[in-house]
């Protein structure tokens, strides 16, 4: 009887440090791998995982921060604690593997893979690796990256080019589904998509808001606010359809759609070109951000395949503006997608998983 394969996963802190790993649960469980996660006590993460019946344990975490915060003398102890845990953890185990997705409560469980001779490998979704990953990757057999240009902030030897896992049952979407639930009264409109990341963005509701009889001349609306954002005084508007958030119903709302606004983290518009969906990318300021949205929003328009527009240039014409081009010309951006061969990275990430198995 051949011995039955084990993974160990981990990322969390964001919806971005999560889904990545979900998408590719399916696969490795199709390629007989028994998957265990570990995540923090209390994190986001822990209500994703369980939800796809996944055993999760949960250990100390602590954020590593570059600016000034009480916490930092007492998070590292935090971290410290979950390096002891998660040495324990793996030790019970005994996986084959480590994959980590990110998020500070990653690390921890990454230097224990290496303390005990368990080859890791990690996912970096951004051009550039951030602070949790830079002080992962010591402990990583192998770096997989979505962005070519992300191959010379890491080490030659580690770094493979392997795309972002693409949810499957994003790309069987019922599009009709979608616009009864959304209450739209027929498809007489195209539909313009609106995401402000998992925890919505101010600035973009705002905007949009501001502009909205004029954008309900060309289009039906579906947007996601993000939690306590819904605007009691547009319920009832027809043809506008709000929402905190979307989870099993968003496989529908893409499927709608024609046209998206998006915030650029690496795994939404890893999405929105894997579905080929036209988009205008909004990345979240540098002023309160690392400005990794604003490099991979720039790649997307480089390559072709998003309309940006930087935050502090957001004005209502500019967004009225960049809806009406990008829509008129949304058959280029389509085919400049569907010509760019960047398709779902599951196959080579399970390869090199594999690869690395002890």
């Amino acid at each position: 009887m051949a011995k039955s394969k084990k993974i160990v996963m981990t990322g969390g802190g964001t919806a971005g440090h999560v889904t990545p790993n979900i998408a590719l649960m399916p696969a490795l469980q199709e390629a007989g791998y028994e998957i265990t996660y570990i995540g923090s006590y209390n994190g986001m993460e822990k209500e994703l995982i369980e939800a796809q019946k996944i055993p999760y344990i949960g250990i100390s975490s602590g954020k590593l921060r570059r600016y000034f915060d009480w916490k930092n003398f007492s998070d590292p102890f935090k971290v410290l604690k979950g390096y002891g845990q998660a040495i324990s953890i793996l030790r019970k185990l005994k996986p084959d593997v480590v994959f980590s997705k990110g998020g500070f409560v990653s690390v921890p469980v990454v230097l224990a893979a290496k303390h005990c001779h368990i080859p890791a490998i990690i996912h970096e979704s951004d051009i550039t690796p951030g602070l949790a990953n830079k002080i992962a990757i010591r402990g990583a057999k192998k770096v997989c990256c979505n962005f070519p240009e992300t191959m010379k902030y890491l080490p030659a030897e580690k770094a493979v080019l392997t795309g972002s896992p693409i949810r499957r049952e994003l790309f069987h979407g019922d599009a009709e589904k979608s616009l009864h639930y959304c209450g739209f009264p027929d498809h007489s409109k195209p539909v313009l998509l609106i995401v402000g990341g998992s925890s919505g963005s101010k600035v973009i509701n705002e905007a949009v808001r501001k502009v909205l009889p004029e954008l309900l001349e060309q289009f039906y609306i579906i947007h996601l606010c993000g939690k306590g954002n819904l605007d009691e005084k547009l319920k009832g508007v027809i043809g506008y359809a709000q929402f905190e958030y979307a989870s099993a119903e968003l496989t529908d709302m893409f499927a709608l759609a024609d046209l998206a606004i998006s915030r650029a983290g690496a795994n939404s518009i890893c999405e929105l070109l894997a579905l080929h969906k036209p988009n205008i990318l909004i990345p979240l300021s540098a002023a309160a951000s690392r400005g990794d949205q604003i490099l991979n929003a720039k790649s997307f328009a480089k390559q072709g395949f998003s309309y940006v527009i930087e935050e502090e240039k957001l004005t209502d014409q500019t967004l009225l503006d960049a809806v009406r081009e990008v829509y008129a010309d949304r058959e280029k951006y389509i085919r400049t997608m569907s010509e760019s061969g960047q398709m779902d990275s599951i196959g080579t990430i399970l390869k090199l998983i594999e690869s690395v198995s002890k």
